[in-house]
């Protein structure tokens, strides 16, 4: 006799504790099965020692020690494409609903669509909840029901709509018992879904209330390193946004609470407008010449450019998974103004790169910086990639640590001129915005 369940479906959400639809599920009449699934569609586009694939399956190791050690339970872990995997559990289980939290990139809706479409085929609920935003989809918009295309106002009506609403946690890590009993699960290895464990790892976040407090006064300055780490685990659910919104609200400094304020804005612009994970939000830009010399484009990967502060943070990207937020504006300019090459070159590269790679987020910045996309840095904002030296790493502290030989012989002259990469890039682009 098949054992009757409640699935719960873990995704971006990879933590026992204030997980809300984790929460729910525990709450229902049936014992929970806790999944996980290495959707393989994901995992065959990603190097084979990724070191997001090794955070995650970490995490996931740490969950299920804590879940067998303390309630004999486990979560099963599963490697394929997810319809597949339902068809499995729906095989081996008698199950009323399966529960998860919900995603909003436009393969994440694809995929529950088809999954609720075959659920519903066979008589089971797909419940669905919102857990890695405060507010999501239509919950912060203008009085007409439309979405904001301006961060200033959306921010203003979110921290209003977050100071008059009481934002509710939801103690999952008390309910745990509720979990099956069971200790023959599926439980996979890296290797079992062909990777291999990563050599640089993902950073432990760091967010404490001298941080938040002296976050706007120390954030620019890359050699200070003074950033929280938190992308990763924001991105992968290891911490609850609603904990780390709530600790930075605390402060009479918001400007800490701003940048998550910024994780949503960016999330509600693709959900309103999933278009702009191709296309320019600005549809005139998508007239851009764009140069794309190949040559060109491996300099900027590589961190051979011969602008010091963009190839330390090409460097530091490369080498560690992370890059400075102040370094990345740069970066990212530099590689659509100076040197002409189309802004979904560099997502895709900081995509494959970024440990703290999150669609919306990644793409809403390389829009801003090309300036096509939301509430956008106007086109003929260039930053000049030495002056910004000089605002920012004086000392040179960050530039020696990741282009060490940059005073040397041996460091490469500059792939373009400044001035010059800066005249034709207001040509080209007045050319396709006019």
């Amino acid at each position: 006799m098949k054992a009757s369940v409640n699935i719960f479906w873990f995704r971006r959400d990879l933590r026992l504790e204030d997980n809300h639809g984790f929460y729910e599920a525990l709450n229902s009449d049936k014992p929970v099965l806790p999944i996980f699934i290495f959707d393989e569609d994901i995992l065959n586009k990603l190097p084979k020692m990724d070191a997001r694939v090794t955070f995650i399956h970490e995490n996931l190791k740490a969950m299920q020690a804590i879940l067998k050690r303390e309630y004999n339970s486990n979560i099963a872990i599963f490697h394929g494409k997810p319809e597949t995997i339902y068809k499995q559990l729906i095989e081996s289980y008698t199950i009323d609903s399966v529960y998860t939290n919900r995603d909003y990139e436009p393969y994440a809706l694809a995929r529950d669509n088809h999954i609720k479409v075959l659920l519903t085929s066979h008589k089971i609920n797909f419940k669905t909840f919102k857990d890695q935003v405060i507010f999501e989809r239509n919950e912060i918009v203008k009085k007409d029901g439309t979405a904001y295309k301006v961060y200033t106002p959306f921010s203003r009506l979110w921290i209003d709509e977050y100071k008059r609403t009481a934002v509710t946690f939801f103690p999952s890590e008390e309910l745990l018992p509720n979990t099956i009993k069971s200790s023959e699960l599926p439980n996979l290895s890296l290797e079992a879904i062909g990777f291999k464990e990563a050599k640089v790892k993902v950073k432990h976040y760091t967010v404490t209330p001298t941080l938040i407090a002296d976050y706007e006064a120390t954030r620019n300055f890359p050699s200070q390193d003074n950033t929280s780490k938190l992308g990763p685990h924001l991105r992968f659910g290891t911490v609850s946004v609603r904990k780390m919104v709530n600790e930075a609200s605390k402060q009479q400094n918001i400007t800490f609470l701003k940048e998550l304020i910024w994780r949503e804005f960016f999330m509600q612009i693709l959900w309103h407008f999933p278009h702009t994970a191709k296309d320019s939000f600005k549809p005139k830009y998508d007239r851009i010449e764009w140069s794309n010399n190949e040559t060109e484009f491996n300099a900027w990967c590589e961190g051979n450019t011969g602008y010091p502060l963009v190839d330390a943070g090409m460097r530091q990207l490369n080498a560690t998974g992370f890059m400075h937020n102040r370094v990345r504006m740069l970066v990212g300019s530099f590689l659509c103004k100076h040197l002409l090459i189309d802004w979904r070159l560099g997502e895709a590269y900081f995509a494959l790169k970024l440990h703290d790679y999150d669609m919306s987020s990644n793409i809403g910045n390389w829009q801003w910086v090309a300036g096509c996309g939301v509430d956008a840095a106007p086109y003929f904002r260039i930053f000049n990639p030495t002056t910004q030296i000089e605002k920012f790493d004086k000392q040179h502290d960050y530039i020696k640590k990741w282009v060490p030989e940059y005073q040397e012989l041996t460091y490469p002259t500059p792939i373009v001129d400044h001035k010059a990469a800066r005249e034709r890039c207001l040509r080209v682009y007045k050319a396709a915005v006019s």
